[in-house]
């Protein structure tokens, strides 16, 4: 029986813990025109990552309890309803079966996830599912996916969504923006959400598959944080091409400049195809090596999640029984 508390790794660290929210900055033009990124570089560091480091046993159990505690687990589909939201939030609340948390030691310990995110319509429904619960209610805004709509409209979405309860609001960028260079068009489009979004936390989704090149995923990042972003977030799920490594090492290092700068801590949600458990493992390894013990906690940290929790289930079954189950053993999301 492994003991986690005295690895320090099953932790119930708040989702919005009292750090100083970043607030933002001027907009650093030159900053943004200096961004250089060695392609080469940056993927052979991420190809590594999976190879350099492996946890085992005891430690690898501990470390899927971890990626749990860091999910927003999610449901954005055109055929949701109000039995699916409740659904997923009960799963939310008690995302491991009890008699696997039981055999981990771990059967007094409360795990859940640190948010479900959902789309507009479904916030009041799943405010009323978490209440009395630390999980955060995250819903996607301003036109989610395309964000092809008035920029009004987007802000009003913000307000809305903040008036019917969400804590968390997940924005999207107008890829355009970045495409064609208006860099001063996305800080201020950025800024104005990130007032609408008053004490609710922004995560600003840049769609990376959509930005070309590494340089712009690195320039957008550091103008959304200069707006204020409270996390920077890979995909909206939707693309062709979602969260993959390179991306999120160039994204975790424009995190770990704009700290160096500024003092002020930025989150990282990598979001879409993450599907394994191991892959979970890699990611987070990557956040201890390049960020820190403090980036691998829920405040400053996110899975974007639907099917990886069902796969990391299977993996703690085989850590205590040798066996990988079938998915019907574990209640979905």
């Amino acid at each position: 029986m492994a003991d986690f508390k005295a690895m320090k790794l099953v932790d119930q660290s708040p989702a919005h813990p009292t750090i100083e929210r970043n607030p933002g900055m001027p907009l650093d033009l030159q900053w943004v025109r200096d961004v250089r990124i060695n392609r080469s570089a940056v993927e052979r560091r991420a190809s590594a990552l999976g190879t350099r480091r492996t946890v085992k046993k005891q430690w690898q159990a501990a470390w899927l309890i971890r990626a749990i505690q860091c999910m927003d687990l999610t449901t954005l589909s055109g055929d949701d309803t109000p039995g699916n939201v409740m659904r997923l939030c009960a799963k939310a609340k008690s995302p491991v079966r009890p008699d696997l948390l039981t055999d981990l030691g771990l059967g007094d310990t409360p795990i859940h996830t640190a948010a479900v995110c959902v789309y507009h319509n479904f916030i009041p429904v799943a405010c009323k599912a978490v209440k009395g619960t630390p999980i955060q209610v995250a819903a996607v805004s301003t036109g989610f996916p395309a964000a092809h709509i008035p920029l009004e409209h987007k802000t009003q979405q913000i307000r809305d969504a903040v008036a019917l309860g969400a804590t968390e609001i997940d924005i999207v960028i107008s890829r355009n923006l970045v495409l064609t260079g208006d860099w001063e068009g996305l800080y201020e489009e950025v800024k104005a959400y990130r007032e609408a979004c008053g004490e609710a936390h922004m995560k600003s989704i840049l769609a990376t598959g959509e930005l070309a090149t590494l340089r712009n995923i690195a320039k957008a990042s550091l103008v959304c944080m200069m707006a204020g972003s409270d996390f920077i977030k890979t995909s909206t799920g939707k693309e062709s091409e979602n969260a993959i490594l390179p991306v999120g090492l160039v994204m975790v290092r424009a995190i770990r400049e704009y700290l160096h700068q500024t003092g002020y801590k930025v989150g990282f949600k990598p979001a879409g195809g993450i599907r394994a458990a191991k892959e979970a493992l890699v990611w987070l390894s990557m956040m201890k090596e390049e960020l820190g013990n403090e980036w691998c906690l829920p405040h400053l940290f996110r899975f974007g999640a639907s099917s990886l929790l069902a796969d990391i289930e299977r993996q703690l079954e085989h850590n205590l029984t040798g066996r990988y189950s079938a998915y019907h053993r574990h209640p979905m999301a």
